[in-house]
């Protein structure tokens, strides 16, 4: 396993060198073991190399169905059916609607990755915080954090709540014992998915080495961020040096987090919980260093978390995080695919959460925040065909983008003119929804935000 992350004559890093933590080298592991009792040829040294056959992939979309029955799917049914102060349709509703979320089925079961063992191990994580059972949920988060690093993008959600209760409980009594008890849990997981690698210190650097390719820029391909999104105009990466670009893209970063993190930390809840999961995961999407397209399923999930808060952005958002993986879609031939699952997921969406008969500021959950603004506007009033409108044309958007970026060829002169447009548009869309989240958060009131439910 440890041979994985080394560039050798039996493993090009190029190719298939593991960029990815501990667990997801076991298993690897273990999905190649299987592989070579059922047909050697699959994972044969040097030959297997761009071997591809139906019995393959169907193998591979198998181990992925495995992964997502045995840690996935049962999270999102605890989570949809332990809610509390929700009526069973809307448990019904928010489960139909994570489980046909196209961007994980997509990206797992086309692009053969397996987000949904991180996705999974995180989502146990917050259903054990909702349940105050805080060493179970840091282990949990720990396994995700130990599958894929893009877990980073929940750490300070985490971190933040599990202070905010210890120093609610008194950081020098009670408070500081359950410190204690969850900094061992933290250590102690860690240990244990590190122990092969923690034998040679050159071995143990490797790891963190490909776990963080700083070398690799500010971004890869087009993916929908402000980074590459403002690229188009002012190129970043001929201007900035690298240095420069990993210091600018950590201080956005950190001022678009810090404000749920300090709000977080000093009043501790499990839905404001769920919304810096949001908040934070997608400012880092849109600012932090080396993004890639597929990262946006680390957005998706809290916002699949609070479907029954905001049930018609919610769906908006997924809709729109789908689609900003479009030119990665494309190169793996799922067009037909994303189209199909989408349509599914809107009609779905649409029958079991249906979007209010008179889209008003309470229906948005706007009310406090167009109240707050009022007492310095007393004429601001949001229009509520407005934001219908908004909605049926960013659809009418996504479908033009996506038919012209199958059947139109682009200039010579902008080889890349569909992938830009298509990050671009939705990184506007991103940058929206991020605003949005965030009056949600801060705005609402007081005593509802103090509740402690699923």
């Amino acid at each position: 396993m440890e041979g994985r992350y080394f560039n050798s004559t039996d493993n090009n890093l190029q190719y298939w060198g593991l960029d990815y933590p501990p667990l997801t080298a076991y298993h690897s592991f273990l999905c190649g073991h299987i592989a070579h009792l059922l047909n050697p040829d699959w994972v044969a040294l040097n030959t297997s190399q761009g071997y591809e056959s139906f019995q393959h992939k169907l193998f591979m979309r198998t181990t992925v169905l495995v992964a997502d029955l045995i840690i996935y799917i049962p999270a999102v049914i605890v989570y949809c059916f332990c809610t509390r102060e929700v009526s069973s349709k809307k448990r019904i509703s928010s489960l139909c609607c994570i489980l046909l979320y196209p961007g994980l089925i997509l990206i797992d079961y086309g692009h053969f990755q397996y987000n949904s063992v991180s996705l999974g191990f995180a989502l146990w994580g917050v259903i054990a915080l909702s349940f105050e059972w805080d060493l179970l949920g840091s282990l949990a988060f720990s396994f995700a954090l130990n599958y894929k690093q893009m877990e980073l993008y929940h750490s300070l959600p985490f971190f933040c709540y599990l202070f905010g209760k210890c120093l609610k409980r008194g950081i020098t009594g009670r408070g500081l014992f359950l410190l204690f008890k969850i900094g061992v849990t933290v250590i102690a997981s860690f240990a244990l998915c590190w122990i092969p690698f923690l034998t040679e210190t050159g071995q143990m650097l490797q790891v963190l080495r490909r776990l963080f390719p700083v070398g690799r820029g500010l971004f890869e391909d087009k993916v929908a961020n402000v980074w590459c999104s403002l690229s188009t105009l002012f190129k970043v990466k001929k201007v900035l040096s690298s240095e420069s670009q990993l210091q600018l893209s950590f201080l956005c970063t950190l001022l678009s987090v810090l404000p749920s993190c300090i709000k977080l930390t000093m009043h501790p809840s499990v839905r404001g919980f769920k919304f810096a999961l949001v908040n934070c995961a997608l400012s880092f999407f849109l600012y932090s260093f080396q993004v890639h397209e597929k990262s946006i399923l680390l957005v998706a999930l809290p916002v699949s978390l609070i479907i029954n808060d905001a049930p018609w952005i919610s769906t908006w958002f997924l809709l729109v995080s789908t689609f900003s993986m479009l030119p990665l879609l494309l190169k793996d031939g799922l067009l037909l695919a994303y189209i199909i699952t989408s349509l599914v997921f809107l009609l779905v969406s649409k029958s079991l959460l249906p979007a209010p008969a008179n889209m008003s500021e309470d229906s948005l959950n706007l009310k406090p925040f167009c109240i707050s603004v009022r007492r310095y506007l007393p004429w601001f009033r949001l229009p509520g065909y407005l934001i219908k409108l908004s909605f049926y044309t960013s659809l009418m958007g996504m479908a033009s983008l996506t038919l012209a970026s199958d059947i139109l060829v682009p200039p010579l002169r902008f080889p890349d003119l569909f992938p830009v447009l298509v990050s671009s548009f939705s990184c506007v869309h991103f940058l929206v929804f991020l605003f949005y989240f965030n009056i949600i958060y801060f705005w609402h009131s007081s005593n509802e935000s103090s509740k402690k439910r699923l």
